[in-house]
């Protein structure tokens, strides 16, 4: 007798079931290409800061090789050339680097070799430059020549541009990795929107003779779509933040590796990740859907 009382009984069933056999599937498929999205979109931040450090530090600085000239010795030439170069504007600070620190520099290039004092090498002057107005090479090589310091003035230029190079590169590869991950999820949930409109064609005729719109039909199957790429981007963006917390806590305060300093606030990376991947779901949805609807026609 209660069964003739239970209004989920006589309740008509939605055209769009709650939950199908192959949601687990699609969830498991777009929250794995979220995580991968996350993982990626926190590396090129991580990448883009390590490769902005050092080129602030490279900006920042400049090395002078200091050759000594007549009787001078090398020492002597260095410190001098540390003197004409603390006067320059825009240098905050110069100083002859030690023979013991410039011989640790070559010594990796030169392989085992016992005793580099008895080598020419050259004395090196680091040059600290003001941030806000620093003094270029050429001015640097100007005025040592008018002192008589024989030197070649080294401002990392080189050095800036590669890594400036490399950061690009970095972010076009991480534009693209974001391009086929978005390409690969609107793929299967153009594949699982085809596959449920096949499996409900008798509903959608029904539908069209009773005149509904093709655009109202597709929005069913949008909607649907739309909220099950959303938790699939919920539980990869959960995962993925998860493991850069893991990732961040064991690299310390240099986050994950000096060359790529992972940061806490770039977990924050993966809060759009539920929305981008609901939106993805919704146009390849309703793009698939109103092709596969006026085929039916």
């Amino acid at each position: 007798m209660s069964e003739l009382f239970d209004l989920a009984r006589w309740r008509p069933a939605p055209l769009l079931p709650e939950r199908d056999a192959r949601d687990g599937s699609l969830i498991f498929v777009v929250a794995v290409l979220c995580f991968l999205a996350c993982l990626t979109a926190m590396g090129v931040i991580a990448a883009g800061r390590a490769a902005g450090g050092w080129t602030g530090q490279l900006t920042g600085e400049a090395t002078v090789i200091v050759r000594p000239q007549g009787g001078e010795t090398p020492d002597a030439a260095a410190a001098r050339a540390a003197e004409v170069l603390a006067d320059v504007p825009g240098v905050t600070e110069a100083r002859a680097l030690e023979p013991a620190k410039a011989y640790d520099l070559i010594r990796p290039w030169m392989g085992d070799v016992s005793d580099l004092a008895d080598l020419p090498v050259p004395r090196l002057v680091t040059v600290t430059l003001d941030a806000k107005h620093p003094a270029n090479a050429r001015t640097l090589g100007r005025t040592l020549k008018a002192q008589g310091v024989d030197a070649t003035v080294d401002d990392h230029s080189l050095w800036i541009k590669d890594i400036r190079r490399a950061g690009e590169v970095v972010r076009w590869l991480g534009a693209g990795v974001f391009a086929l991950i978005a390409g690969a999820a609107a793929a299967v949930v153009a594949f699982a929107t085809r596959a449920g409109l096949a499996a409900r064609r008798d509903v959608v005729e029904v539908l069209h003779l009773a005149g509904a719109e093709d655009s109202y039909i597709a929005r069913l199957f949008q909607l649907r779509f739309a909220r099950v790429a959303g938790l699939a981007g919920l539980i990869g963006a959960a995962g993925a933040g998860l493991v850069a917390a893991i990732l961040r806590l064991l690299g310390g305060g240099e986050g994950l590796t000096p060359a790529l300093p992972l940061a806490w606030g770039d977990l924050a990376a993966v809060l759009p990740c539920p929305l981008l991947a609901a939106l993805v779901a919704a146009v390849a949805a309703q793009t698939t859907a109103m092709k596969l609807i006026g085929d039916m026609r």
